[in-house]
């Protein structure tokens, strides 16, 4: 097995996804970076590695005239690897910030395709450039530890079951996802709204990181790592037996969202059947005013919402 699906099934059971009998859905734009995870997780299917059911989700902006194009790529690509493409369509809002507009239209999509095939996990292909970008963009604007905390590993995916899981946000950056497209003999599309400076995330990646970059040839790999160190920041709670109920309402929601998965999934020893329906169902929990309140988990395990504290309750 070559290096980077090799990196790839390690970190997928460092994260303690499941390994069989489920249903995981790959966004792909086509681009580099989301065309090499689709061939990855397929050789890890086809290596019986990882034994799930594949689908590939498009989602077509509208954005440019030749969009189309890319969603052809896409398709021809699933169907020379025999696996389900799906595609999505939807006029984006040119009001208002158009990068936020179109994200949020490919989620709600996204979020649609995994809902209604009942996948446990949305993967995206976000790198370590990635996470560096949004670290600086957020430190721009004046974000907090939450935000400087940049891109999880994983979260709920809104408006279904599934989680959203960022595999490759550790380990890999830009350059190891073009090659092992070329290792693979398989071409990728480029976007030329990646080149457009009009958009702040393309200055950042373009002329920023690269000014850096003098300063730090490793500048990429030092922002993803502050990030990490922010995202840690309210993992002790991980390690508690209970939680305290006030402490979770200081949080903001995806904090608090994250705060509580980690801490169910210590407290289980796994992540195995755990949905954001589960998590949303704690969160819910700790703004509860009565006590005595209980919240049930996958395998008879239970949350219980008592004197202003969680406590996790095995079967």
């Amino acid at each position: 097995m070559r290096n980077f699906p090799r990196k790839l099934i390690t970190e997928w059971r460092r994260l303690s996804l499941p390994i069989d009998d489920g249903v995981v859905v790959v966004a792909c734009s086509g681009g580099a970076d989301s065309t090499a995870l689709l061939l990855a997780i397929n050789e890890l299917v086809e290596r019986k590695k990882l034994g799930h059911k594949l689908i590939a989700a498009h989602f077509d902006h509208g954005l440019r005239k030749d969009s189309e194009t890319d969603a052809e790529f896409v398709r021809e690509l699933c169907k020379g690897l025999n696996v389900e493409f799906i595609l999505g369509r939807s006029a984006v809002a040119k009001r208002g910030n158009l990068e936020e507009n179109a994200r949020k239209a490919r989620y709600k999509f996204l979020a649609s395709v995994a809902e209604k095939h009942r996948a446990f996990a949305m993967l995206t292909g976000h790198t370590i450039n990635d996470q560096a970008e949004t670290f600086l963009l957020n430190l721009v604007r004046g974000s907090g530890p939450d935000g400087l905390a940049a891109m999880p590993l994983a979260r709920p995916l809104a408006d279904s079951e599934a989680q959203l899981v960022r595999p490759l946000l550790k380990i890999a950056k830009r350059e190891d996802t073009v090659e092992y497209c070329r290792e693979n003999g398989v071409g990728f599309r480029t976007d030329p709204m990646n080149d457009d400076l009009r958009f702040s995330r393309v200055r950042m990646r373009r002329e920023v990181i690269p000014l850096l970059a003098e300063l730090n040839p490793r500048i990429v790999e030092t922002l993803a790592r502050t990030a990490e160190y922010f995202s840690q920041l309210p993992k002790a709670a991980s390690a508690a037996e209970k939680l305290r109920s006030s402490e979770l309402l200081d949080l903001d929601e995806s904090a608090r969202v994250a705060t509580i998965r980690e801490w169910l999934i210590a407290r289980r020893g796994h992540a195995k059947q755990l949905t954001s329906a589960h998590i949303n169902a704690v969160s819910k929990l700790v703004k509860s005013t009565k006590s005595g309140r209980i919240s049930q988990l996958p395998g008879g395990a239970a949350v219980e919402r008592k004197d202003g504290w969680l406590t996790f309750r095995a079967k």
